[in-house]
């Protein structure tokens, strides 16, 4: 129940009950005494059959979802998609649910046009829904009003769990109140006097989560790749392996919520995973499989598609910015920028979808897993021998491009500057379990001048489209939107300008206290090179015969 079909949120109640004729007895009794207010009215009672669908591989469950098609004899077919989160012991779930009318065809749920039909779709791709089970219920309905305004409704409902189209697996007795937000402090006691006097407890399991069990399935877990514990005695290639596993893992972890497109931190963070998964290839790149070097340009196509997408939220996240800060006249002028920068949004992450469903992205995926599955990393030296050297490789690489951007000052320089002090981040951030509390201050000092050099580097990005779109597209724009763009490209200049006065002083906390205290530290616990064994010295030789 709720205000509307894209945003609903399921607000209820799952009670277990052994008999169902108790607690009828009591609502009936409820009903004629009056409950606090609440009016009872039964409603017809419905035969509902539904039917659960997820892909062979799981994609909408490991997205946190199930889907379902229902059938009653008296509605059109319904497709409903349900979060599986929002389960509490002292209240009622709370979670998403969405629900559209579809033909009654299971291939309908892929194709609806609504938004369950474009859920499933962005998370299943490619993929063909598969039928797991049925869930057959005879319920009996209770309208649930309080001063004639409608507050919920109450079912009483008997349950048989089946295999798809075949036998019994189990039955379950439930009894389930939903409400709208507006009636929860209304209706919360009348919960809680039904429990108390008909002995209910609340389900532990949703009816998907028990059936689940019925027929031998479990929730999808996330994959394991391995071993992604990092102990400061491990070896190099031990530490390696963890970071790629941690980052591969996170990487799909992110994949649904790229896919659905309703949280642009989602698509972030998992373009951040592949972007840490290729610095980790080329930090440790002579002490990994030799398939890690050749899987590595896949690392840059995804992150390169997904990057497309990402560029374009930051600046129409920046325009809604600067947007705010212009007279009426000049929003109005930009409205037609803005519908073109989701346009071209929408073709990005159209493409970003393409190629999440390809057979490139899943061999990707098949490939990168079998490596970390397959190696141990133990026949390598100990990180603490190797790491020192990894680190100043990349503590000299940022400090020379920071001498680039003191002699030439282009924004070319600056973005390498960026990518340099992004390397020497991640090296840091793979390599702290090595040295435990000992990388914090200076990532912390990375981070400020990586955000510094992320937000010029944004600036150069949205200047560079602006002059596209006014070359290409001022005509159809119009003359106001175009200046309008230019007065947006001159607050961009402006705080590169801003920017630039301010990179020295954060990069040189880099090179103080902080560094030397930590280069001390990693030469402290670099264990001596191992000693070669004395040689034996040569046997004499035999005495010649006499």
């Amino acid at each position: 129940m709720g205000a509307g079909p894209e945003s609903d949120t399921e607000i209820e109640w799952q009670l277990e009950a052994q008999d169902l004729r108790l607690v009828l007895r009591w609502i009936e009794r409820i009903a004629a005494d009056g409950a606090g207010g609440l009016t009872i009215a039964a409603r017809p009672t419905v035969n509902v059959v539904d039917t659960y669908f997820d892909t062979e591989d799981r994609r909408l469950d490991r997205a946190g979802y199930s889907v379902r098609l229902r059938r009653t004899r008296r509605s059109p077919a319904e497709a409903t998609l349900k979060s599986l989160d929002g389960a509490r012991s002292d209240g009622p779930r709370i979670r998403l649910e969405l629900a559209e009318e579809v033909e009654d065809d299971p291939l309908a749920l892929a194709s609806a046009p609504g938004p369950v039909g474009r859920r499933v779709r962005a998370l299943a791709g490619s993929r063909k829904l598969v039928p797991l089970f049925d869930l057959q219920t005879r319920r009996r309905v209770f309208a649930l009003a309080a001063a004639g305004v409608p507050s919920g409704e109450l079912t009483l409902d008997e349950t048989a769990i089946r295999e798809h189209g075949g036998g019994i697996l189990s039955r379950l007795r439930r009894v389930e109140v939903e409400v709208p937000e507006a009636a929860l402090e209304t209706v919360g006691p009348f919960v809680e006097s039904l429990q108390r006097s008909c002995g209910l407890q609340p389900s532990l399991l949703t009816k998907y989560e028990t059936a689940l069990a019925a027929t031998g399935l479990e929730r999808a877990r996330p994959e394991s790749f391995g071993p992604a514990t990092i102990d400061p005695g491990d070896m190099i290639g031990q530490v390696a392996l963890a970071v790629l596993r941690r980052q591969f893992a996170a990487m799909l972890a992110k994949e649904p919520g790229t896919r659905l497109g309703e949280d642009i931190e989602e698509l972030h963070d998992m373009r951040v995973a592949s972007r840490r998964l290729r610095a980790a290839v080329s930090l440790f790149g002579e002490f990994l499989p030799a398939e890690a070097a050749r899987l590595r340009p896949e690392l840059a196509w995804i992150g390169q598609t997904i990057g497309a997408v990402r560029d374009l939220d930051v600046q129409l996240a920046q325009l809604d910015e600067w947007t705010e800060a212009l007279p009426e006249a000049d929003r109005q002028a930009l409205a037609p920028l803005h519908a073109l920068l989701a346009e071209e949004r929408e073709r990005a992450r159209a493409d970003m979808l393409e190629a999440l469903d390809s057979p490139r992205y899943q061999r990707f995926i098949r490939r990168f897993g079998a490596m970390l599955r397959a190696r141990s990393g133990t026949r390598t030296g100990p990180a603490r021998a190797v790491a020192p050297d990894l680190v100043r490789r990349r503590h000299r690489a940022l400090r020379k491009a920071m001498r680039r951007v003191d002699s030439e000052g282009e924004p070319e320089t600056y973005h390498r500057l960026r990518i340099a002090g992004k390397r020497f981040r991640y090296a840091l951030e793979f390599l702290s379990d090595v040295y435990p509390g000992e990388t914090a201050r200076l990532v912390r000092r990375t981070v400020a001048l990586q955000d510094l050099l992320g937000d010029y580097q944004d600036a150069h990005v949205a200047i560079a489209r602006l002059r596209v779109l006014a070359a290409e597209r001022g005509g159809a724009l119009g003359p106001e939107a175009v200046f309008a763009m230019g007065e947006v490209a001159e607050r961009y200049r402006s705080g590169m300008e801003e920017i630039r006065g301010r990179v020295a002083r954060v990069h040189s906390r880099l090179d103080g206290k902080a560094w030397k205290r930590f280069r001390k530290h990693m030469d402290a616990e670099r264990p001596p090179p191992p000693v070669a064994p004395a040689r034996a010295p040569d046997p004499a030789p035999p005495e010649p015969a006499a």
